[in-house]
């Protein structure tokens, strides 16, 4: 008997049972990175994430003869609404056995409740805010997820999806590099470094933790400008922004994190974080007492570097803003000796920065689809 239970966020046993459902499907997944429990909870609970603010969302489980099979949340997200004049409800959080019966009625709970609110679109995975990577996986099941920055699903998940009537939005590309096998021409080092010494646009960087926490409001509210053609862009409330440098600034290095100015203004970004899958996955959500510790120390040891907020406002791009941004991805990936570099989630709208991306030697390995669905 399959029945469909909607979470209590009150009981602490509920909530429980939601979030540790994918630890039971992804218990023997090399690939797969636990996040960190206390921050699936927190997007459940309105009273911890501003996400409830100003919009709703409840959750559902799929039950099986007493056992839990399947999981989905539904959203509202009312401020994207508003500035795009939609309709949209989102899903995130869907997993699944492979048991297309539990997943339709898992996605049908959640056009119910959708079409309840007057709601005549159905799109996702799309989270509670910016850290929430988009998309589900529809290629790169063997490679390793990069910490919470992207989402990881088995390989039916897409069939799941699409049987419940969902088609392409957008899809988002993440790319690999080598530093061995990138190609930065030196011409366009010579470009950046004109354009430093034309004093039109510089790169910040951050001598220690305590001045980039000096510039984490600067950062915030630019960032919250700088996307505002992205397609998931909305505008973001004070404590969303608080919220979204917080949990930047718990894993954020200063030498990897720059930004591009121009005058005292923000335009562009380079956010790099040393990925440190490996630890998440030896903690399996738990922190404390010792996953913190074990994830401080894996940042120490770390090959990999993950690159992700990049990008320059358009009307820089042409006057050696692009040039610059690629120089300093150029610097990251090989002065901190990186052996590998994941870039992710590049929106395929981005045609020419992927062009780019893959000229300089980037390969795309994984791709991210986001759906839509109309009710």
């Amino acid at each position: 008997m399959l029945t469909i239970e909607p979470v209590d966020i009150h009981s602490r046993r509920q909530v429980n049972r939601f979030v540790r459902i994918p630890y039971r499907l992804y218990a023997d997944s090399p690939y797969w990175v636990p996040p960190p429990i206390v921050d699936v909870k927190a997007a459940l609970n309105p009273k911890k994430h501003p996400f409830y603010e100003h919009s709703i969302a409840e959750s559902f489980i799929a039950i099986r003869d007493g056992r839990d099979v399947g999981r989905i949340t539904a959203l509202e997200n009312r401020r994207f609404n508003e500035y795009h004049k939609t309709r949209q409800g989102q899903f995130y959080f869907f997993e699944c056995e492979n048991d297309p019966e539990a997943s339709e009625a898992l996605f049908n709970r959640a056009f119910e409740w959708a079409r309840r609110r007057n709601l005549d679109t159905m799109v996702g995975p799309k989270g509670f805010g910016a850290l929430d990577g988009y998309g589900l996986l529809v290629e790169g099941f063997d490679r390793r997820q990069v910490m919470t920055m992207l989402n990881y699903n088995f390989d039916y998940y897409p069939q799941l999806v699409e049987a419940a009537g969902f088609e392409k939005e957008v899809d988002f590309i993440s790319c690999y590099i080598n530093p061995q096998e990138l190609h930065l021409p030196e011409r366009v080092h010579r470009i950046a470094e004109r354009v430093r010494q034309r004093g039109t646009l510089q790169v910040k960087r951050f001598k220690d933790k305590r001045e980039l926490v000096s510039w984490a409001d600067r950062i915030g509210h630019a960032y919250n400008k700088a996307f505002i053609n992205n397609w998931e862009y909305y505008p973001l409330t004070e404590r969303e922004i608080k919220y979204l440098i917080d949990n930047i600034m718990l894993i954020a290095s200063p030498d990897l994190i720059k930004v591009i100015l121009h005058k005292d203004d923000i335009v562009g970004f380079l956010f790099g974080f040393h990925d440190v899958s490996a630890a998440m996955q030896r903690a399996r959500g738990r922190l404390f007492p010792f996953g913190a510790l074990d994830i401080l120390l894996e940042i120490r040891r770390t090959e990999w570097v993950a690159l992700n907020g990049i990008g320059i406002l358009p009307q820089f791009q042409g006057i050696g803003g692009n040039a610059l941004m690629y120089s300093e991805i150029d610097k990251t990936v090989r002065e901190y000796g990186f052996k590998h570099a994941d870039l992710t989630q590049v929106a395929e709208s981005a045609v020419e920065m992927r062009r780019d991306l893959i000229n300089l030697g980037g390969k795309p390995v994984r791709n991210h689809r986001v759906y839509r669905r109309q009710l």
